[in-house]
């Protein structure tokens, strides 16, 4: 039986909301290092220009690190099949007539890209908001400047030290 509930959302996404549920935080959650995965040599070209895309958005937002190269690598061959299919009915249309033994048009036919594209834009969507790149998830995203380290702060940072 799967888990109960909304996935949780990565400490550092609740970090940069600055935890609105204010709910304890997980100490012991893995810490990947914050580093830029090498894009994968087979992902078509629209992909890897979404790869690098992406990849410089998260970057800036520290967001990214080495384990999330599986999931950025299907983020980004989603995209690519989805702006295919998008790109097919933009240059066939999104029905096409068949027709009877005498030629006449009996009805008109969706093109099966019509469902690929609402299919993978949803997916697309899903990866989207776990990375935090739709603006409904970046609407619950707080990004606080640091402030400067009070005369305190600084005593302590070199007793520790």
């Amino acid at each position: 039986m799967g888990r109960r509930g909304p996935p949780p959302k990565p400490t550092a996404l609740r970090l940069l909301q600055g935890n609105p549920a204010k709910r304890p935080l997980n100490d012991a959650e893995p810490k990947p290092t914050k580093s830029l995965p090498r894009c994968p040599d087979w992902l078509p070209a629209n992909a890897k220009s979404e790869w690098k895309r992406v990849a410089r958005l998260l970057r800036q937002l520290g967001l990214l690190t080495c384990a999330d190269a599986d999931a950025l690598t299907v983020y980004c061959q989603l995209y690519a099949r989805w702006r295919a299919a998008e790109e097919f009915l933009a240059k066939h249309g999104e029905v096409y007539p068949l027709r009877d033994d005498k030629g006449q048009v009996r009805y008109m036919q969706a093109f099966p890209q019509v469902s690929i594209a609402r299919q993978l834009a949803q997916l697309v969507r899903c990866y989207q908001q776990e990375f935090g790149l739709t603006p409904s998830a970046r609407s619950r995203v707080r990004v606080e400047t640091p402030s400067a380290p009070s005369a305190l702060e600084r005593f302590l940072a070199r007793k520790d030290a």
